[in-house]
């Protein structure tokens, strides 16, 4: 690039002359190969001191800045393939995120590698966070590579799918009507058809149970009635009347039996029995009537019931997820060598692309830069304990200044706490004096009068 042209200062020798004069070359501030240095955390600065490399690092910026649009690239057709409903603002903002994200990531990693103390292992690590993100941005331009057969392989699987799952439900609903319940196969295939000629069956079925177990129990009422009817008669007839207020008369045990007859018709409740049992003979004419037309009614609504089973069931397949297209991805490659070698070699080839930056440094190995990167790291820290030696000798200094005071002050103020003392121990003493004295005078003039 022309901005990258090594420059010599007016007044310098000859590169032939002189190799090392003319050093450091000063560069323009900006431009774009400063620039896309920037990127990968060049120091300019120090770059002029070694010219010859400013080439190297701006191919090297120039790579993490592809990676970047690539990720982009590929987030836009991510997002365009498996979310077609997004507007086309939400994906390019998506996009320019996404962008953001790979060239920050990618500029540390790089950056992270300059100066000669970065070890292998470091830059194996390095490495594999490339790799992981690579795997992310190939998947959707992989899809796009192979979207036609990827499309040709979903709508195929999803065709069996239908077609399986339509030959399960003919399979488990027969057109007459039998039951499936015993298939385990058929557990999730049986339709709820109304007025099937097995389920009208399975109801003629039952209500001839209920019928027969309700004439048992009516035959055994009316047997037990007419033993008690039998009995009244008896007991009522003429040969048994009795002479009564002037004629004929029933005796107790008639009236008895004639109660006991009335009270056990209404107490085993024929009557009602014999209506349910009346009910349940004209059903079962219904049903047998109904048995014979579902013959022809049945297959049409089975019909519709496998229609729309099967339609629903076409439209719940997915065609458009990642994980459907990935799956469709995997079928293609696994179907056909050639088509797996292409697979294998692409994504060799996308994720070289996406790794490249740290590749780059593999390559390359450590140049005069990260040598005189080395050497500044190695200096800086030098000075960096040198200064730390030098504050602290400056604060053990300080620290003395500070106690030698703090000793001085001390004493002065002992001295003048002891001066404070002798003082007033002098003004006390003088006091006590003068009190004796004033006694002494009082006692002398007392003894005077």
């Amino acid at each position: 690039m022309a901005t990258d042209t090594s420059l010599r200062l007016a007044d310098s020798a000859p590169y032939d002359d002189d190799p090392g004069a003319g050093r450091p070359v000063p560069m323009a501030a900006t431009g774009p190969g400063t620039r896309l240095r920037r990127l990968i955390g060049i120091d300019e600065a120090l770059l002029s001191w070694v010219p010859e490399e400013r080439t190297r690092y701006t191919w090297y910026g120039a790579l993490v800045l592809n990676t970047a649009l690539l990720g982009a690239l590929s987030m836009s057709l991510a997002l365009g393939s498996f979310r077609s409903d997004l507007p086309l603002v939400a994906v390019l903002g998506v996009a320019a995120v996404w962008f953001w994200v790979v060239l920050a990531m990618d500029s540390w990693l790089v950056s992270s590698t300059h100066g000669t103390t970065v070890k292998k292992w470091s830059l194996v690590l390095r490495l594999f966070l490339s790799v992981l993100l690579g795997l992310f941005i190939a998947e959707p331009i992989l899809f796009q590579i192979f979207d036609k057969e990827i499309r040709q392989e979903i709508a195929v699987g999803n065709e069996q799918k239908v077609a399986d799952y339509r030959g399960m439900l003919v399979a488990c609903n027969p057109t007459g009507g039998e039951s499936t319940a015993g298939r385990p196969e058929c557990a999730r295939y049986q339709l709820k058809v109304a007025g099937s000629p097995a389920e009208l069956a399975e109801q003629i079925k039952s209500n001839k149970a209920d019928m027969k177990t309700l004439q048992s129990r009516v035959t055994e009422i009316n047997k037990t009635l007419d033993g008690k009817m039998a009995t009244e008669q008896r007991e009522c007839g003429r040969d048994h009347w009795i002479r009564k207020g002037g004629g004929w008369d029933v005796t107790i045990t008639c009236e008895r039996a004639r109660k006991d007859s009335s009270s056990y018709r209404t107490t085993s409740k024929i009557d009602t029995y014999e209506k349910q049992l009346a009910g349940m003979r004209d059903k079962a004419g219904t049903l047998e009537a109904r048995k014979n037309r579902a013959a022809d009614a049945y297959q049409p609504l089975l019909q519709e019931a496998v229609d729309t089973k099967t339609r629903q069931r076409a439209e719940g397949l997915d065609s458009e997820g990642i994980l459907t297209r990935a799956h469709a991805l995997r079928t293609v490659a696994d179907s056909d060598g050639f088509a797996l070698f292409i697979t294998v070699v692409l994504h060799l080839l996308l994720l070289s692309l996406d790794a490249l930056p740290v590749l780059a440094k593999f390559m390359s190995g450590a140049t005069m830069y990260d040598r005189l990167l080395g050497s500044r790291f190695d200096t800086s820290r030098r000075l960096h304990t040198e200064e730390l030696q030098v504050q602290q000798a400056c604060a053990r200094m300080e620290h003395e200044v500070r106690r030698h005071r703090v000793e001085q002050e001390t004493k002065e103020r002992m001295r003048r706490t002891e001066h404070e003392y002798q003082r007033a121990q002098a003004e006390r003493a003088a006091r006590e004096r003068t009190e004796l004295e004033e006694r002494m005078d009082r006692i002398m003039r007392t003894r005077r009068a």
